[in-house]
């Protein structure tokens, strides 16, 4: 499950001339610092996980997502992302009957979880909207998933509806993993894509957006890290 971001909703908006972020991806499941900071921000929320839940099914086709701040190399964004398949997704536990229906309709699923934002870094808005366009680009413009799937508390429901536009689907449901309640959030790829289009590479508006997407990569720069994935 997702947990909260919330300390990025007051957060004063800096001039995005901070430290260039380093993104970067592979194969696997978290390890290292990435895993670190993700059990750090889980254990904030006192959310009840053990690091080997945070791959969907402790397969190597499942990618992390990590953020840098190359001034001094520390991780302070991480974002796992999970593909469908015969072991289905962790959203399967509590949500199986929903995600059964978009596979019936022949659409491809992709789940996000394992986000980690490190509150102390110079824009944590900026670290997210990269790290999750990063997602997007191995979930979507890659792999060729049709909707991206993603547990969070009913409490966060806003912020992830507000700033990247996911759409709840269900009631809370208790989530036995993290010992807490969830809540089933959607969104298509293609919105996603649209909304990159429109917003991407235009930090200048993201007062007029009311979505972290101005702070996503414009289209030169999208084309070069796709370029890039592994």
């Amino acid at each position: 499950m997702i947990p909260s971001l919330e300390t990025l909703r007051g957060a004063p908006r800096p001039a995005h001339d901070g430290p260039p972020l380093a993104l970067d991806s592979g194969f696997g499941g978290l390890e290292g610092d990435a895993l670190d900071l993700v059990e750090r921000r889980y254990g904030d929320r006192g959310l009840a996980v053990s690091s080997e839940r945070y791959s969907s099914r402790r397969q190597d086709n499942d990618i992390v997502c990590t953020a840098r701040e190359r001034a001094g190399e520390r991780i302070v964004g991480t974002l796992s992302v999970r593909f469908d398949g015969p072991g289905g997704l962790n959203a399967d536990l509590l949500f199986k009957r929903e995600l059964d229906e978009w596979r019936t309709d022949g659409e491809r699923l992709s789940e996000f979880g394992g986000l980690a934002v490190d509150r102390h870094s110079h824009d944590p808005k900026r670290v997210l909207a990269q790290i999750f366009h990063l997602g997007y680009l191995h979930a979507h413009r890659r792999a060729r998933c049709d909707r991206l799937v993603i547990e969070v508390n009913p409490r966060h429901i806003g912020f992830y509806r507000r700033c990247l536009g996911l759409v709840p689907m269900t009631a809370a449901r208790h989530n036995p993993r993290v010992d807490a309640p969830a809540v089933l959030m959607s969104i298509d790829f293609a919105t996603i894509k649209e909304q990159i289009s429109l917003w991407g590479g235009r930090p200048d508006r993201l007062t007029s957006a009311r979505s972290l997407y101005p702070l996503a990569w414009d289209e030169a720069t999208e084309a070069t890290m796709l370029a890039r994935l592994p």
